[in-house]
């Protein structure tokens, strides 16, 4: 079985040799429109190679998919054949910003994480503060995809950003913060 994907079509080819003057059925299993294809006889007559193809429509909720070519056939004394094809879909990223506190007060620890979520993964995120670099190093820590206050102050109050890309684009979230 043969594919890749990057959004958009996907094609998966099936093809199986059997060695019998009897049509073998090929199918699938996950998708209704998986049709068998050509058929190819060799001069001999006793071997048939049938070839299936399968056109898909994909977006990154196909991403992980798992497609299988069954084959079955009467003169297969085990269990049919069969390969499968996990799709791996390539998409743009989407962020989304999780804090740890409803309501944050002075004197608070407070952690912001960015979620993101992407193919291949976006790596790493950048944070802003009110479309600028943060301002206090000293209390604002970066990690990864956390932004984490040690103690929150009235100055920290603003529209905090991250931004997470990869090749397919680039994807960003705004949280405001307000200490009260």
């Amino acid at each position: 079985m043969v594919g890749e994907a990057r959004g958009g079509q996907k094609g998966l080819r099936c093809k199986y040799t059997h060695y019998s003057q009897r049509d073998p059925n090929l199918e699938a299993r996950q998708y209704p429109t998986f049709s068998k294809g050509a058929k190819e006889v060799n001069a001999s007559g006793k071997t048939f190679t049938v070839r299936s193809s399968l056109q898909l429509h994909v977006d990154r909720n196909d991403d992980g998919v798992a497609y299988t070519c069954r084959v079955d056939h009467v003169a297969l004394t085990q269990t049919p054949q069969q390969a499968t094809e996990v799709l791996e879909v390539h998409y743009a990223p989407r962020v989304q910003i999780i804090h740890s506190l409803a309501v944050p007060q002075e004197g608070q620890y407070l952690k912001l994480e960015c979620v993101s979520k992407g193919n291949p993964s976006p790596d790493p995120v950048m944070w802003t503060k009110d479309g600028s670099e943060l301002p206090d190093l000293d209390r604002m820590i970066v990690e990864g995809r956390e932004l984490t206050f040690t103690s929150l102050n009235k100055t920290d109050n603003g529209t905090y950003r991250c931004e997470a890309g990869n090749h397919l684009g680039t994807s960003s979230a705004e949280y405001v913060l307000y200490v009260y």
